[in-house]
């Protein structure tokens, strides 16, 4: 039988609840389910210590993933070298794109089956982590072509084909565990490299 454990931290609690809500579901994922993962006894009532609702420790899961993407994104904008090689960045860049996702991978799957039941936290999500990598990318391609290393009519749209393509590998594996074309990551991220730079048509 579980027991209470006294060094069952606050963050175990969000930690093994977003791995069960991500394969069971948030609806058949029940407060002693969570408990239950962390070795406390299923009726202590251990979780309300820490958050009054299973809703208020999603939506706390949900505020550290934003968190962590704008550090990601901060520190991958800060390593970046002035004179990096187009492609460099492009691969750079993707596997920054593809560490983020791969780490959020069970909050992901979450937002992507869960998305009715929580609109508006899900669109905070979206807000605070895809939006932003697009946004990103646009940003990064209007800057190529205003050094004249970019020939594209329209960046925000040419970032957004890109990207679609780029985060849909594993957004595909995180929901079937099926990659596009059944292709290995660095196959298909050195396809998508030389894809970006043509289609960018980087100098």
């Amino acid at each position: 039988m579980a027991r209470s454990t006294p060094g069952v931290t606050r963050q175990r609690l969000i930690d093994e609840a977003v791995r069960l809500f991500s394969t069971r579901g948030y609806a058949a994922t029940s407060v002693a389910d969570i408990q239950a993962a962390c070795g406390l006894t299923t009726g202590s009532g251990a979780l309300y210590k820490h958050f009054p609702s299973k809703r208020a420790l999603l939506e706390e899961a949900v505020r550290q993933n934003m968190e962590a993407v704008a550090r990601r994104a901060a520190a991958a904008t800060a390593e970046r070298p002035a004179d990096e090689d187009g492609r460099a960045a492009l691969e750079r860049m993707a596997r920054v794109v593809w560490e983020s996702l791969e780490g959020d991978r069970d909050l992901i799957r979450i937002m992507l089956r869960e998305y009715d039941g929580f609109p508006e936290l899900f669109e905070r999500m979206w807000e605070g982590v895809l939006a932003s990598v697009y946004a990103q990318g646009a940003a990064w391609i209007a800057a190529q072509k205003e050094l004249g290393r970019a020939d594209v009519d329209d960046p925000e749209a040419a970032g957004a084909v890109l990207l679609a393509s780029l985060t849909y590998y594993p957004l595909l594996r995180a929901m079937i565990g099926h990659t596009p074309g059944g292709l290995d990551p660095e196959r298909f991220l050195a396809a998508w490299v030389e894809h970006a730079a043509a289609t960018l048509r980087l100098r």
